[in-house]
């Protein structure tokens, strides 16, 4: 299913959309930060890795097959500029399992955007892509992170203790999950 027809989604603040290549600067804004490549365990980007992937993101509308990946720019209505993503990567196409994440500028967090938009795409993913399982795998000291998947309504399924390395630090992750019927309106930031 090509989503590009079904977008941009909007929520009340919102508006998700497709990245387009002029978005590197605003995309480069947030993600050559080291305090927001370090819960993405990779480094920071270079400004040619940013219009790079913004380029990528730009023509990444399909979703079909293990691995097809959906990565939205996360907009005000009211004001130009991108204030982070949202993504939604196909994982397991047969059992209709896919993994949910999100990336916030740090001058827009704590404003509840993470929420909004997250909630936005579960829902999209249930209801319109078919999506039976959602997860998402995240730091243990990402407590932003985890108060999202929390206000979603998504259960912790799993704590990996020290299970992936990142430079020289050993990194532990949480996974959390949800059903169509576990999802909840964010409340608050």
């Amino acid at each position: 299913m090509d989503v590009a027809p079904l977008l941009p989604m909007t929520t009340p603040r919102l508006s998700l959309r497709l990245f387009t290549p002029g978005d590197a600067d605003d995309l480069y804004a947030y993600q050559s930060l080291p305090s927001v490549a370090r819960y993405l365990y990779r480094p920071a980007h270079t400004r040619e890795r940013s219009e790079q992937v913004a380029a990528e993101r730009a023509a990444q509308s399909v979703w079909r097959v293990d691995g097809d990946k959906l990565a939205l720019a996360v907009c005000r209505r009211d004001a130009p500029g991108v204030l982070g993503e949202v993504t939604l990567t196909l994982a397991h196409a047969r059992a209709a399992q896919a993994e949910i994440g999100w990336t916030l500028d740090p001058r827009h967090q704590g404003q509840g955007y993470a929420s909004e938009a997250a909630l936005a795409l579960a829902r999209f993913a249930f209801d319109t892509l078919g999506v039976h399982r959602l997860y998402a795998r995240l730091d243990v000291e990402n407590t932003g992170s985890v108060r999202v998947c929390e206000r979603l309504g998504m259960r912790r399924e799993a704590h990996l203790v020290e299970n992936d390395l990142d430079g020289d630090r050993w990194g532990s992750e949480y996974i959390y999950a949800a059903l169509a019927a576990d999802m909840v309106a964010p409340s608050g930031s």
